[in-house]
């Protein structure tokens, strides 16, 4: 049987990753473990004998521990957070576990202390915070950048044949500086998507001592094109190649909706709209419809219950999908392309050109009896204007 005596007890202590220092009813250190040397980067011999607030960033806090563990009940914390700064002057976030010690006679002599570093736990804990906020910021932000990039684009058609070639460098740069602004923001929404998937926290200063999560755009993340290349042959309309087509917008936000239907009536098609799934199914069942573009998340049902519906009632009937995620959190994309839907527009901002080209591809496309003929465009879920 293993015999616990001083030595071996000891000898534990020492080798504890966690930070252990014991100081006397003055203050001075006269113990100090090895996982303070490791983690404070002071060694035994630069600290025993000094003052515990040596390894505080002020009196002040060093006094605050040492009183809530004289308030305690038992003379005891449990993991009591503070800040301890170590020999690069950096602060570490602790939890501070301690009790005060006592002789024979009861008289107070000294503490100790084990704190441990909670700063990768404080790292996960603000990771798994921004992981829902980022989930968050995707649908609250894209669904309006979705509206304001359809009526940019309804915006620039008007523009031609309304103005002068002058006057139409001048708005056209204007365009393309709000395109401009609205790829930055979904940068932002994007990055923090990046950090909370690779699980990197990253920070940067903003005022002496304050530091703001890094949520800067990375070199690199698209820019948008400029306008002019963009609408290339979208104001002529290419002979108006959706003219007569009838389509149907599902979408629980009423903005998307109606600017989605602008734009799509602005290429002479015929279009209904619907901002619950049972309503859209209701249009379904009295109106030829030709295509059906639909949001992911909804009430009543999800994207991947109502392309089943729609599949079950009118398997020739394709299907659009989109969203404001930024990633299929539920799998509704990949379980409604396992069931035979081939591809999707997954991410809002849709590009309408691209939308364009897909109800186009949509039109052209032989449809067979077994299957419905949904397209898509892995491709819309690059970043875009």
């Amino acid at each position: 049987m293993l015999t616990l005596d001083h030595n071996y007890l000891q000898r534990l202590i020492e080798s504890s990753p966690d930070i252990i220092i014991a100081v006397d009813n003055e203050g001075t250190i006269i113990y100090y473990n090895d996982g303070a040397r490791r983690n404070l980067r002071y060694s035994a011999a630069e600290m025993i004998g000094q003052k515990i607030d040596r390894i505080y960033p002020t009196l002040d806090e060093a006094r605050r521990v040492m009183r809530a563990m004289r308030e305690a009940e038992d003379h005891r914390i449990s993991s009591f957070e503070t800040v301890l700064r170590d020999k690069d002057n950096q602060q570490i976030s602790c939890a501070i576990s301690g009790s005060l010690i006592y002789d024979e006679n009861g008289g107070e002599i000294g503490s100790i202390g084990y704190a441990r570093d909670i700063r990768r736990m404080r790292q996960r804990e603000q990771l798994a915070t921004c992981a829902e906020i980022a989930v968050s910021l995707a649908h609250e932000i894209n669904n309006p950048l979705e509206t304001i990039t359809n009526n940019l684009d309804l915006l620039a058609r008007e523009m031609h044949g309304h103005l002068s070639d002058a006057e139409m460098v001048v708005e056209t740069e204007r365009l393309d500086s709000i395109r401009a602004g609205i790829a930055r923001v979904q940068g932002i929404v994007r990055r923090l998507d990046e950090m909370t998937r690779k699980g990197i926290y990253e920070t940067r200063d903003y005022l002496q001592g304050k530091k703001m999560a890094d949520l800067a755009p990375r070199e690199g993340d698209a820019a948008p094109k400029p306008q002019a290349e963009r609408a290339k042959g979208a104001a002529q309309g290419d002979d108006w190649a959706l003219s007569g087509m009838s389509v149907l917008v599902l979408d629980d936000d009423v903005s998307v909706v109606s600017s989605l239907a602008d734009v799509l009536r602005a290429e002479r098609c015929v279009v209904h709209t619907a901002t619950r799934p049972s309503a859209a199914l209701g249009i379904l069942r009295n109106v030829k419809i030709d295509a059906v573009i639909s949001d992911v998340v909804m009430p009543e049902m999800d994207g991947y219950e109502f392309y089943m519906k729609v599949k079950e009632e009118l398997p020739k009937l394709p299907v659009i999908l989109m969203t404001a995620y930024y990633y299929d959190k539920d799998h509704i994309i990949k379980r409604s392309r396992l069931r035979g839907l081939e591809a999707a527009i997954f991410k809002k901002p849709v590009n309408p050109a691209k939308l364009r080209e897909v109800l186009i591809n949509t039109r052209r496309r032989p449809v067979t009896a077994s299957t419905t003929a949904p397209v898509t465009a892995e491709a819309a879920a690059a970043p875009r204007a």
